[in-house]
């Protein structure tokens, strides 16, 4: 879903979604927290540098570094149009799959070393915050990568800065913008049938007694999931250099699903999401049987469509200003079938950190354990007008209902609450919006008219219902308050705690997401936590008192 600095827009460098993947750092606040003491970069089993996301002191032994000229000139953006042709429908998604080859006994071990021979140290990513990657050249929509972006920090074909005596200098920049041009061509996709109308009659749903507030005892980063040097070794195994999000669910009776966001493979180096030429696929998708969660979130597969590389899931266009990714917001199984709910991003913002724009969020489903998946033609909530309250959604399974929390594109809405009928969760019809304590059967634009279930704007939802409390728990990324929070509640609808502190983003500066692990038991609340620079996955423990 989302980093927390804004995201390379089109062929824009860039998702789970991704992400967003995304994007989008939290805004810097007016006193940071005290730097973690300086230590030497941590090594996995094999002996590869790890990423540290955590604020420290710099390296003593090193000069303090020299910092750059202020620069004294005035940058004037200017768009220039780069018409794009856009294919209607479009091309099929690509649904390629093999059945991979058993990893080495070895873990140290290269899977494929024709392919990925290169296991040099990648470079020491800076927590500073990172430049802005200006828009290339336009994509050709018929390919599945984006093109190459320019060097970070060039906004694009600069004229020569004007200077006049007394004042400040001022440089036009040109910034290219793609504008699509809807053209005829691709194969369309069989079309769906339309699920026959199921409304709900309206039922009554006060909130609950507020449930008492749970305390952060202790937080500890578990292992680095994903990247060069994780535990896992994803970019030798699976070309999964980098990426975000690690949404979680149990797919089937001892296997974890972990959706990912913007990923790329050989090529990429941090800080932040890459290239279309860094081997970029909008999502990908892994799966693990990890028990001890303590030893951190080992990953078994990837879904593949070659030889140690993940597979893109979810198709997208890659195409700015029209579809630039397609990004993971949550996942859950019923019945064997694994459901799965993104958004299909426009554009990121250039200029508002945190925020982005949507065309629709919405649900696809797989029916061969989440190795192919089909986009719903009929579940799908569209951004109109910039309103829609259900674009990055989170969904959980409950006592015969599935629960949609949503928030509007980007990190500043509030969250709203439906929930559907377990045998009807692709028939939108069936759905019930949670309006001024009843839940209303979903007519006109009722959804746009879901009450907030708590105060205050979250990005990155992760909600699930905790058999072990009997109380619904839900992590999020909370902007004005520099963290990663948890509430808990009785009742889906509330009354929600007060926000508890998790993760405070002025220590793991650049960090967002905070997707629970459904294995958490009791006072172990375990999670998946990305951060921007390193552009990764880590899992994070969080023991509650």
């Amino acid at each position: 879903m989302r980093p927390a600095r804004s995201r390379p827009t089109a062929a824009l460098a860039l998702s789970g979604a991704a992400v967003l993947a995304v994007m989008l750092l939290p805004a810097a606040p007016a006193l940071a927290s005290p730097l973690a003491p300086w230590v030497p970069p941590s090594m996995n089993a094999c002996g590869e540098t790890e990423f540290d996301p955590l604020a420290r002191q710099p390296d003593p032994k090193l000069p303090t570094p020299t910092p750059p000229p202020p620069d004294d000139t005035i940058h004037v953006q200017i768009p220039v149009p780069q018409f794009t042709p856009v294919p209607i429908p479009g091309p099929r998604p690509d649904n390629t799959r093999i059945e991979p080859a058993p990893l080495p006994a070895d873990p140290c071990a290269n899977p494929c070393p024709d392919l990925r021979n290169d296991q040099s140290p990648k470079p020491e990513q800076s927590e500073q915050p990172e430049q802005a990657v200006p828009e290339a050249d336009p994509v050709d929509p018929a390919v599945t990568s984006g093109a190459p972006a320019d060097p970070p920090g060039d906004s694009g074909t600069g004229g020569d800065a004007l200077s006049l005596p007394g004042l400040p200098k001022v440089q036009f920049d040109q910034i290219p913008e793609t504008v699509p041009i809807p053209v005829p061509g691709g194969d369309p996709l069989d079309p769906q049938p339309q699920p026959a109308p199921a409304t709900q009659p309206p039922a009554p749903a006060p909130v609950a007694a507020p449930v008492a507030p749970r305390e952060l005892d202790s937080l500890t980063l578990v292992n680095q999931v994903t990247g060069h040097g994780s535990t896992n070794r994803t970019d030798m195994r699976w070309s999964v250099d980098g990426t975000d999000l690690g949404i979680l669910w149990e797919s089937a009776p001892g296997t974890i699903a972990v959706a990912f966001g913007d990923t790329f493979g050989k090529g990429w180096e941090p800080p932040g999401a890459g290239a279309g030429d860094q081997d970029w696929r909008s999502n990908s998708l892994a799966f693990s049987s990890t028990r001890d969660l303590s030893q951190g979130l080992g990953l078994d597969t990837f879904v593949q469509n070659g030889r140690c590389h993940a597979a893109e899931i979810l198709s997208s266009r890659k195409i700015d200003n029209f579809e630039i990714t397609t990004i993971p917001t949550s996942g859950f199984a019923l019945d064997g079938r694994q459901y799965l709910t993104y958004m299909s991003v426009a554009r990121w913002s250039r200029h508002k950190p945190g925020m982005w724009w949507t065309n629709l969020g919405g649900l696809a489903w797989s029916d061969d354990g989440g190795s192919t998946w089909t986009k719903s033609e009929w579940a799908r909530w569209d951004n109109i007008f910039g309103l829609g309250r259900f674009q990055v959604q989170a969904m959980a399974p409950h006592d015969g209902y599935v629960y949609m929390f949503g928030t509007p594109n980007g990190r500043f809405g509030t969250i709203g609450l439906a929930r559907v009928p377990t045998d009807q969760v692709l028939n939108k019809t069936a759905y019930q919006y949670w309006i001024h304590d009843t839940w209303v059967p979903a007519i006109g634009p009722d959804e746009l008219l879901a009450t907030p279930v708590l105060s205050g704007t979250a990005g990155e939802l992760s909600v699930r219902y905790d058999a072990s409390s009997g109380q619904w728990q839900m992590v999020y990324l909370d902007l004005d308050h520099h963290a990663i929070a948890l509430r808990t509640a009785a009742e889906p609808q509330g009354a929600w705690t007060d926000p508890v502190t998790l993760v405070d983003t002025d220590d793991y500066p650049t960090t967002y997401g905070g997707y629970i692990h459904p294995w958490s038991t009791g006072n172990d609340l375990y999670f998946t936590m990305s951060a921007w620079n390193s552009y990764n996955v880590y899992l994070m423990h969080a023991k509650l008192k």
